[in-house]
């Protein structure tokens, strides 16, 4: 097995979390009795490149398809986020209607409606088509295809190359990084600007996210990584933000190396300084992480195991594919959880996978009032407390589990 940026051979292990199943995959009633295809979840780092990945060991048609069950639109914050990010780079860029702009993974429209509503063209790519068929409800024009060098070379002859090209929590699900950068270089005008925004693997370690790990995210990357990949393919990155978002997000912004007008900002040496003093320059600053996940997991069952003893109502909020990874990983299932609670009605009436926790609407934490509320996406526990804080009225307690286990 070989890097997928430098095929280099993949001999050193960065953490492995075992035999999961599909994190997004969620099982109908009439599956409950079926066996689930499971995958390694064994994490490789390249000690030549540094880049943090996992194996493709199933298709990504196979995940990013018309059952695709994650809709953007059903976090507040996110899509407050997105707001945020089109006001900023509409000014910055001076955007207008002689202006285009491209969104690769565009989900349900989520962002690029905001673009819509200020007039500017824009062109949506994402692969799944129920995603597709919401964004265009919004106004947002979506090519239902995975962005690739072939879309990209196809999308360029038909003179539709782009002022902005962006893409929000898409890179880690790319298997092959040399392809999708290639395609925007490709995509991307002379005079243009990138933005990717990815989770900033300084923070996974950090903070001990290993629940992020799961089927759809093949790499993990620390901002020099991503530095040579795109330099590779004639971008250059000029400055970069540090956001609060997923745990600790990394936004970009690239231009193609030739454009002498855009000059590398502090920020960026600031952060490879940073990255450097942390250690993840190189191999030794990538240990002990699985021991980390260790402890997180043994402290859970422990906590879960005294919470049943005493004969408490356990529930957990947001079907996320973190949570999934989480669960299964601990090995808490529905003896333990009574139920999880999504806002998302595709997931509603199904199950988690592996841990078969029933997925239900948020009036079934007012009826069966649980004891103890378990936020799997810690990374928007702030926005679900304050959305579950009647629970408190007959004593509810919340827990997230990460950065380590907390009871508020």
């Amino acid at each position: 097995m070989n890097c997928q940026f430098c095929n280099n051979n993949l001999e050193k292990v960065f953490i492995d979390l075992g035999q999961l199943p599909s994190a997004n995959r969620l099982v109908r009633r009439d599956q409950l009795n079926l066996e689930e295809l499971r995958y390694s979840h064994k994490v490789f780092i390249c000690e030549e490149c540094l880049l943090v990945q996992i194996p493709a060991f199933h298709k990504a048609q196979d995940m990013f398809n018309e059952n695709y069950v994650y809709f953007s639109s059903f976090a507040k914050s996110w899509v407050d986020h997105a707001r945020e990010y089109v006001d900023k780079m509409i000014n910055k860029m001076k955007l207008d209607a002689n202006s285009f702009v491209v969104e690769i993974a565009s989900n349900d429209g989520y962002l690029l409606q905001h673009f819509v509503e200020r007039y500017i063209p824009c062109l949506g790519i994402d692969p799944a088509a129920n995603c597709a068929k919401a964004a265009h409800k919004k106004g947002v024009k979506t090519c239902i295809e995975f962005f690739t060098t072939k879309l990209a070379q196809k999308l360029s002859a038909q003179r539709r190359q782009a002022d902005l090209i962006l893409g929000n929590n898409v890179f880690a699900h790319v298997p092959d990084v040399n392809d999708f950068i290639s395609g925007i270089s490709i995509l991307l005008k002379a005079d243009g600007i990138l933005t990717l925004e990815f989770p900033h693997i300084a923070q996974m370690i950090k903070n001990n996210q290993f629940d992020t790990i799961y089927d759809e995210h093949f790499s993990y990357f620390s901002f020099q990584v991503v530095q040579k990949i795109l330099a590779r393919h004639g971008l250059r990155i000029f400055d970069v933000e540090e956001l609060p978002t997923h745990g600790g997000s990394l936004r970009i912004f690239a231009c193609k190396s030739t454009n002498k007008f855009l000059k590398v900002k502090q920020a960026v040496n600031k952060l490879l300084e940073a990255e450097q003093s942390q250690g993840l320059l190189n191999i030794s600053g990538y240990v002990d992480f699985q021991n980390k996940a260790k402890d997180i997991r043994g402290a859970f069952q422990t906590l879960v195991r005294a919470e049943k003893g005493k004969g408490n109502k356990i529930a957990a909020y947001g079907a996320a594919a973190k949570g999934n990874t989480f669960l299964n990983y601990c090995g808490i299932g529905s003896h333990s959880i009574d139920f999880v609670v999504d806002d998302t009605p595709a997931k509603q009436g199904l199950f988690l996978p592996g841990s078969h926790i029933p997925v239900v609407e948020e009036q079934k934490i007012k009826d069966e009032k649980p004891d103890l509320i378990i936020i799997l996406p810690w990374n928007f526990s702030t926005e679900i407390a304050d959305k579950l804080a009647y629970s408190r009225e007959w004593g509810a307690r919340f827990i997230t589990c990460i950065p380590k286990i907390s009871i508020y």
